[in-house]
């Protein structure tokens, strides 16, 4: 877990600068945060120099606690060769710096929220991002562990009348997480996402965004499991992730396609906001049984359904 956030600033001349670090650190301490400030010289910096100077300071034998900012591009690739979580710091006095290979750079480091920090290292940390909560549920990002519930929830026959199920070897499913966990959450910062309910910790189904190719918008889907229907948990939980894409996501629109016979989703998503558009055909199954790295299954073998498109403008 997150344990500390530490500066190792190698621009010593920009006072300015200097000033706008120690006062993200001095939010970060009133926050409940850990921080800690180094000012080693990126003209002298070797990785094993930075290892001692952090051993010095307690840091050498628990790197992956600490989240390290850092606003010079050698001391990042020194600290993340010895394995650290390293985020790049952008400023006037440092244009020329790249920082290739990290996944975050931050700008205005004085703006920076806790909620930016915290979620820089678990991305690096591989830990579920905590997308938002209802009154009722936590919505969070799918974790490997979720694919053994995901399939007692898909177990049902009722679970797959209307869309489509897992792949038939488990294996093959946590494979096609790890990819979309890297792929997609890191990517596009947003997905489909577990459901889970805040009293008991159960996972009770799935719910997010997903883009589909040959549409241009952001689609909406959601599953939850037949022994949690009729409880308005769909509802809810769809209410709150569409105010998540209008408000933080800020997604101008949404669509969500349902199986046409699947009146009552269709009468959710009516009373959601959306308007029904059109019927459309849409591929089902694309990877087909087996998962192989993100291949399609060939042209000639894919399946259709019929499906309502839906629209809701925001």
């Amino acid at each position: 877990m997150l344990k500390e956030i530490y500066f190792c600033i190698g621009n010593q001349i920009d006072t300015d600068f200097a000033d706008k670090v120690r006062e993200a650190a001095d939010y970060l301490n009133g926050e409940g945060i850990k921080t800690g400030i180094m000012y080693p010289d990126p003209k002298d910096i070797t990785r094993e120099k930075l290892l001692l100077a952090l051993m010095e300071n307690g840091k050498e034998e628990n790197l992956n606690d600490i989240l390290f900012l850092t606003d010079s591009e050698l001391i990042s690739e020194c600290l993340v060769y010895s394995g650290a979580y390293v985020v790049g710091i952008k400023h006037a006095g440092n244009v020329s710096e790249s920082f290739s290979g990290l996944k975050y750079v931050f700008s205005e480091i004085e703006e920076v929220d806790l909620d930016s920090y915290m979620k820089a290292y678990q991305r690096y940390a591989h830990l579920p991002w905590e997308i938002l909560e209802t009154e009722r549920c936590l919505i969070r990002e799918t974790t490997i562990e979720d694919v053994d519930i995901f399939y007692e929830l898909y177990a049902d026959p009722e679970m797959t009348r209307y869309m489509e199920g897992l792949f038939e070897n488990p294996e093959d499913e946590k494979r096609y997480t790890r990819d979309y966990i890297e792929k997609v959450y890191g990517l596009l910062g947003f997905g489909t996402w577990t459901v889970v309910l805040k009293e008991t910790g159960e996972v009770i189904g799935r719910a997010g965004y997903s883009v589909r190719n040959g549409f241009d918008d952001i689609e909406l889907g959601f599953l939850i499991g037949t022994a949690y229907q009729r409880q308005g948990y769909a509802y809810e939980v769809c209410k709150a992730i569409l105010e998540y894409g209008r408000t933080i996501l800020q997604f101008p629109r949404v669509i969500t396609f349902v199986k046409a016979e699947n009146h009552v989703s269709i009468h959710l998503c009516e009373k959601l906001g959306f308007v029904r558009t059109e019927t459309v055909d849409i591929e089902e199954n694309i990877y087909g049984s087996e998962y192989h790295d993100g291949a399609r299954v060939p042209s000639d073998k894919a399946q259709y359904g019929s499906y309502v498109k839906l629209s809701l403008q925001f």
